[in-house]
């Protein structure tokens, strides 16, 4: 109980201080290549530059999770489990006691699914559509059967493993929506959440954020926002109780916000509001040891040149937290995935 107050109260006073006295998540990515070549995303065209984290950058990073409360991290990438010593990883991090969230293509858990229920508490998997539309997204014949075959084998090991999918909605899916989550719930995911695409940041390894006409490829047309409202229209009646039991992860407000981030790109609204303290309570290490305050923003430090807790409270990095202001700033304005962790509340 007092070790929870105590937490507590460092996470208000980064809040207030803008110095991290806490640090709740960290966002690891051990492995910078992927196992698909999705239409969305650039991280695959950089395969041949690999880069991975290492068994020492594991351990270097425990001091500064113990110091600062660490509850949970999230093995992000490219595909983390494309990195050898994933489970050696994975290992260290639980003598902690740190709770482990792994986002995942999906290709590689049947083969894997043993140690997957050892060593990971929760599987987020990636979810386009049904088995062909998914497989034409992840430009990977047979990508769904190996995603379906990978549940079905952690299920079997484990029936009450935590294992859900997320649906990036745009241009080639969004007129399959009901189908995506009849699809999530074929496969056995226990609940499934949707986003926008992100067209507009560096994130996702855009050297040279997307000109119009690549843009154009995955945005919605002005001309297809109408069809776009009609099905979240028709997804809130036809999936009501999905709603209501949590299946559908997100509320219908927030299902509404795709329609408004499409929107606001043809200026008929302004982008959703969004609350996110993400630069406070989480951190990005990228395979190669760079430090973000998340996804999408500038870098501050590398953990090759300095330990993280110095890194993330240098003088940048409070700099940056300070004059961030989200309501202005257009990253963050134009963000598609954000985080809001209230001081009381433990992530997972």
């Amino acid at each position: 109980m007092i070790q929870s107050l105590y937490r507590t109260y460092n996470r208000y006073r980064t809040l207030q201080t803008d110095i991290i006295s806490s640090l709740p998540v960290v966002i690891l990515m051990p492995h910078s290549a992927c196992n698909c070549r999705c239409v969305m995303c650039d991280i695959w065209k950089g395969n041949q530059q690999l880069q991975q984290l290492k068994e020492s950058d594991i351990e270097s990073l425990l001091a500064v999770f113990k110091k600062l409360g660490t509850r949970q991290v999230l093995m992000s990438g490219g595909e983390a489990l494309l990195n050898p010593d994933f489970f050696r990883f994975c290992e260290i991090i639980k003598q902690r006691k740190i709770k482990i969230c792994l986002l995942s293509t999906g290709l590689t858990l049947a083969r894997n699914a043993a140690d997957l229920v050892k060593w990971v508490d929760e599987i987020i998997v990636s979810l386009d559509g049904n088995e062909t539309l998914h497989d034409e997204i992840r430009n990977i014949p047979g990508a769904f059967k190996k995603l379906k075959q990978g549940i079905t084998a952690i299920r079997s090991t484990d029936p009450a493993f935590r294992i859900s999918g997320r649906t990036v909605i745009h241009k080639l899916n969004f007129r399959q929506w009901a189908g995506i989550i009849d699809s999530a719930r074929e496969i056995g995911l226990d609940k499934i959440s949707f986003l926008p695409a992100d067209i507009s940041s560096h994130a996702f390894n855009r050297e040279i954020a997307w000109g119009g006409e690549r843009q154009k490829e995955i945005m919605l047309a002005e001309s297809e926002l109408d069809a776009l409202q009609l099905i979240i229209d028709g997804l809130l009646v036809q999936y009501s109780s999905e709603f209501a039991t949590g299946f559908i992860a997100e509320s219908p407000l927030k299902l509404q916000k795709i329609y408004g981030y499409y929107a606001a790109h043809y200026d008929q609204c302004e982008f959703p509001y969004k609350k996110c303290n993400a630069p406070w309570v989480s951190t990005v290490v990228e395979p190669d040891g760079t430090v973000r305050p998340c996804f999408f923003h500038e870098a501050y430090g590398n953990i090759h040149a300095a330990p993280l807790d110095k890194i993330i409270n240098n003088e940048k990095a409070i700099a940056f937290r300070r004059q961030l202001d989200m309501d202005t700033n257009q990253t963050c304005v134009k963000c598609v995935c954000y985080l809001n962790l209230p001081p009381a509340r433990n992530p997972g």
